[in-house]
């Protein structure tokens, strides 16, 4: 399995190309714009796009979903308690990212807790890690997570939403994310720490698992 992690727009948001090795079929996870990066690397491993996933339907996350549907002959994934926020991103935040602005809605499919989404050999473990939002999701495979705003490397997502709670992002994060072996590597959503990537044990540090 191979990571590209991409940092893009101004709100630092960390887009993911994850890719099988023996058959270049691939993800991408949360294309928010930027897209000749998302391209760049695309191209670079002459990747075939089956997926792409978004960890919550917010616009920072979400705006170039349409882009990449356009481009690809990708499908959208997305938590079924995520659509009513994918669908209400006002045009003005799409335009932040990308010009494109239409839905495709026949292509989304949506997932939930437990879900398992292969490309080629590379299977992801669908996580529904609510928190932030009632959908938010995290995706793991081969030992590595990916948070969204779920989990930074110094940090932890917004919970002062409509739809988020601070006691249910708190349990996913304690129960769901560090509950995994402590080389597991923690991919976040935005580059807010110092570092862009962390490992459970280095979690663990700060939150107390025995509350």
């Amino acid at each position: 399995m191979i990571i590209e992690q991409i940092l893009v727009t101004g709100m630092v948001v960390f887009c993911y190309l994850i890719i099988d090795e023996s058959t270049k079929d691939a993800v991408v996870i949360d294309p928010a714009g930027d897209f000749e990066l998302i391209f760049k690397k695309i191209d670079k491993h002459n990747a075939n796009i089956k997926y792409i996933i978004n960890t919550h339907g917010h616009y920072d996350h979400a705006s170039g979903n349409n882009h990449m549907l356009g481009k690809t002959k990708g499908v959208l994934l997305i938590h079924k308690n995520e659509l009513p926020h994918y669908r209400n991103i006002k045009s003005e935040e799409c335009g932040l990212f990308s010009d494109e602005q239409g839905r495709r809605d026949k292509k989304i499919l949506l997932l939930q807790d437990n879900d398992k989404i292969l490309i080629g050999n590379t299977e992801l473990w669908i996580m529904h890690t609510p928190g932030h939002s009632a959908g938010s999701i995290s995706i793991y495979s081969n030992g590595n997570i990916f948070t969204g705003d779920t989990l930074f490397t110094e940090g932890v997502g917004r919970t002062d939403l409509q739809d988020s709670s601070t006691e249910s992002l708190i349990d996913s994060i304690k129960n769901k994310i560090l509950k995994l072996p402590d080389d597991t590597k923690i991919w976040p959503g935005h580059h807010y720490g110092r570092k862009p990537v962390s490992t459970v044990a280095e979690q663990k540090k700060y939150f107390r698992l025995d509350k």
